[in-house]
């Protein structure tokens, strides 16, 4: 009995060391760890900063205004009194001359535009111009002390950039939502331009013609729910537009200098391609219109263009940049291939008809 209690003794001693130990690091963790919780020379404790967009929406928020429109419509077979119809949207004060840019659908064809700002001003608006391509208009109040929306020139969006939508969705009041840009350079629904940005931060009716502003609070877009009707009746789900704000700014000014956007026609449809060389990048002609400038300078379908107007061209974005700012009128030196034969002709441009 004695030789097995010796055999016992060390597997104790093995077992008892490590508990006695632990335990006098737990006392000596808990006399000490009240010390470690007090804020240091007199100062808060620190803690760890949130993640928040509120100084980019403090921001842009007070130049973005609610629009409401009111539209008479009259049936005469049914109703002797007309029905008045009333439209929600929203929009941006761009300078402190009072032009205020927002989205066509919310303001065409209405007999009354009334503005609503932030700080609770409320202002009749008229228009000065819109443009069905982009769905854009540009309106006016008279008015002083009025906040702009923040731009950034330099600003280019990319994809993944966390954006911001500003609004007032069914009428709930200016709301904010949050997400990434999806992609950039979209050609949306009824439009040809590519200067779409798609993103998944909701739009809702209410705010088109809102503004889309990145983490910083500058303008990124113009917020177009118009062209999310025809995917919401396929089930899509994330998938929103805005008009980039360089081309937004460019009709905006034109439609306030001369009350309409003219846009220069060269009359062919095109994608973006390699040469069979590998090495060029341009536009491959898929189409050409019968009796359009294109068709009789010479270019046909299959030609692939490099340069227009002295310049490189890589993009259809860029492509018909080129050619919707020449004026009328305007004569155009365009570079392509046919086959691996490097041609030239030049173009006369005329005004583009919707």
């Amino acid at each position: 009995m004695k030789q097995k209690q010796n055999r016992t003794a060390p597997i104790m001693t093995f077992l008892i060391k490590p508990a006695l130990l632990g335990l006098v690091v737990a006392v000596i963790v808990l006399w000490v760890l009240p010390y470690f919780d007090q804020p240091i020379n007199g100062s808060e404790r620190q803690t760890q900063p949130l993640a928040s967009y509120s100084d980019a929406f403090e921001r842009a928020s007070p130049a973005v205004v609610n629009i409401y429109t009111t539209q008479s419509l009259r049936e005469p077979r049914f109703q002797a009194q007309p029905t008045t119809v009333m439209r929600l949207g929203s929009g941006m004060i761009m300078d402190e001359r009072g032009f205020i840019l927002t989205a066509l659908h919310v303001v065409e064809n209405v007999d009354m535009i009334q503005v609503a700002l932030q700080d609770g001003r409320i202002f009749g608006a008229s228009l000065i111009g819109s443009d069905p391509l982009t769905d854009l208009a540009v309106l006016r109040i008279e008015a002083e002390n009025l906040p702009t929306i923040p731009i950034n020139s330099d600003y280019q969006p990319r994809t993944g950039d966390v954006v911001l939508a500003i609004g007032n969705p069914y009428n709930l009041g200016q709301t904010v939502t949050q997400g990434i840009i999806s992609a950039t350079g979209r050609v949306a629904m009824g439009s040809g331009y590519a200067e779409f940005i798609q993103m998944d931060a909701a739009i809702n009716q209410g705010n088109s013609g809102g503004a889309l502003v990145n983490s910083r609070g500058e303008l990124v877009g113009i917020n177009s729910a118009s062209y999310q009707s025809e995917l919401t009746s396929r089930g899509s789900q994330g998938i929103y537009f805005a008009l980039s704000y360089n081309l937004a700014i460019r009709i905006m000014q034109q439609l306030i200098s001369e009350g309409v956007v003219t846009r220069g026609y060269l009359g062919i449809t095109a994608g973006q391609y390699y040469h069979d060389d590998h090495s060029t990048q341009g536009l491959r002609i898929d189409e050409v219109d019968e009796n359009s400038p294109a068709y009789r300078a010479g270019l046909r379908e299959g030609d692939f263009i490099f340069e227009i107007a002295g310049k490189t061209v890589t993009s259809v974005n860029q492509g018909l940049d080129l050619v919707a700012e020449a004026r009328p009128g305007t004569e155009l030196e365009i570079r392509y291939y046919r086959g691996n034969e490097t041609r030239r002709t030049s173009v006369v441009i005329e005004q583009l008809q919707l």
